[in-house]
């Protein structure tokens, strides 16, 4: 099994990442479940999401503490947040940063196989507002591998309807741009 945890802040998406990327794997045939742990919290405060994807029926719907894969869909969030917690030996970090893999690793201290994508910029290109969700899934699809490409634009297309396009592009931005360390 395959666990997920998404860090970002209320209205940046972390919790429809999840979704898309649980609904992409069903949609594969295999197994997935995506929720997210929040309360009353507002636009613009800390939120985290999970995902999990198995070969087989998932029980467990427990928060993940022990997560494969991390993705920080804000970099603010690193100075708040030790993200490397409870990550399993090996795991992978996707980082949104405008920064090298190395300077974040050492400002950071982020253990882990680490990529990093300047989501903001794509998004704010592409999107036209920094909304880092689509963008950070295009890295999570490179780097991880679970799913693939096309099925993860098909859901965007059903997500975003008529500005799907936007979404899309900077799904296949980051995609391309991410870099894996």
């Amino acid at each position: 099994m395959l666990e997920f945890r998404f860090h970002g802040r209320g209205g940046q998406g972390a919790v429809t990442s999840a979704e898309l990327l649980a609904l992409s794997a069903i949609a594969e045939g295999k197994f997935a479940q995506a929720f997210p742990s929040f309360g009353p919290e507002r636009r613009g405060a800390p939120v985290v999401a999970y995902a999990r994807i198995d070969e087989a029926k998932v029980l467990n719907r427990t928060a993940v503490s022990t997560p494969n894969v991390v993705v920080v869909l804000d970099p603010s969030i690193l100075r708040i947040v030790n993200t490397s917690e409870g990550m399993v030996d090996g795991g992978t970090q996707i980082v949104n940063t405008s920064r090298t893999a190395a300077e974040v690793r050492e400002a950071f201290k982020l253990k882990g196989r680490l990529v990093t994508v300047n989501a903001n910029r794509i998004a704010a290109e592409e999107i036209g507002r920094v909304i880092t969700n689509t963008t950070m899934l295009g890295a999570l699809v490179r780097a991880m591998g679970v799913v693939k490409r096309d099925t993860i634009v098909e859901h965007l297309k059903e997500r975003f309807g008529r500005i799907a396009a936007g979404n899309i592009k900077a799904f296949l931005r980051a995609y391309e741009e991410c870099v894996i360390s």
